[in-house]
């Protein structure tokens, strides 16, 4: 991984043969830990809540390298044999075991290419798949049946990544997993980023909505009733679907209304309220919207803001 190098700036942005530019928004300490990491020889993992930006940050590393990318999805049904690869059954019938008839899997395509090997989840693939992984960090190579020995190429790196406040469908991450990795934690970004993230992601809209958009989101993560709140895509989600409505509707994007009612759809199902909690997530939505847009206008309010060419004040508050 010696051809890595630092990208530049706060919001930096990495590149691949023929691009496209994937940008990394306000993780510049981020980008320069993990490549440091590859750098050296190290197999990471990277720890933090959906939504902020492990996947984008990975891929830009590897393609700011010119570094090929496999990527893997952890889940329960992760057995060895699919992360391996296997022999095709009529290629064997025909010419038998050998390098001609196994069909490689991602962990073999990532060995043979020097790839960085993404395995998403990690916490969620079962304990026999991760001591395939165990072996391949500690000894760099694997041994498969019936193929041999398959080297891992110069460049190969493991890259993990987990949600370390999920406790549903997951396992604890074993200390021997640890002592082979070196460990990057990612907490969600800053306002002034995550708002950069939508104007991104999202259709260019009025600011000051797009800013009280963003600190609805936010306020979703430290609600006294909200066990776990909602990450930056609930806030382009929320923006796409305002867009959408008022549209449809016939009105500003700033209309009240609209978002509300996108708020409710893009954020109800993402929060996890507490145990303790007897609200519904509509409700606690509901608190959180008209903290940042006002109360609910009444007609009279809402015949006033139609007379202004922009619909009166973001959010019709």
């Amino acid at each position: 991984m010696s051809q890595l190098s630092t990208l530049p700036g706060p919001d930096a942005t990495a590149s691949g043969p023929g691009d496209p530019v994937t940008p990394v928004v306000g993780r510049a300490r981020e980008v320069e830990l993990l490549v440091a990491a590859l750098d050296s020889g190290a197999h990471v993992v990277l720890e933090g809540p959906p939504g902020t930006g492990k996947t984008t940050l990975l891929r830009a590393v590897a393609e700011e390298a010119h570094s090929a990318f496999v990527f893997v999805e952890g889940n329960a049904e992760l057995t060895p044999a699919r992360l391996i690869g296997h022999f095709d059954p009529a290629q064997v019938l025909e010419h038998g075991y050998g390098p001609e008839t196994f069909v490689d899997g991602p962990l073999v395509e990532a060995l043979r290419l020097g790839a960085l090997l993404y395995v998403e989840e990690v916490n969620r693939i079962p304990e026999e798949t991760l001591n395939v992984l165990i072996t391949v960090m500690s000894e760099g190579e694997l041994h498969v049946p019936r193929l041999g020995r398959v080297a891992a190429a110069r460049e190969f790196r493991l890259v993990a990544a987990m949600n370390p406040f999920d406790a549903v469908g997951t396992a604890r991450i074993s200390s021997a997993v640890y002592d082979r990795v070196c460990r990057i934690t990612m907490g969600y970004q800053g306002a002034d980023d995550e708002a950069a993230i939508v104007d991104l992601k999202a259709p260019a809209l009025d600011e000051e909505w797009r800013t009280r958009v963003v600190a609805l989101v936010r306020g979703t993560r430290e609600h006294a009733d909200v066990r776990v709140g909602s990450s930056v895509r609930g806030a382009i989600d929320l923006t796409r679907l305002a867009v959408s409505l008022a549209g449809r509707r016939g009105v500003p994007t700033t209309d009240w209304h609209v978002g509300l009612d996108a708020a409710l759809v893009a954020l109800s199902g993402r929060i996890r309220l507490t145990e303790s909690c007897t609200r519904s997530p509509e409700a606690v939505v509901r608190e959180l919207y008209e903290a940042q847009f006002g109360a609910e206008p009444t007609p009279d309010t809402d015949d006033d803001a139609s007379d202004d060419e922009g619909g009166g004040a973001p959010g019709g508050a």
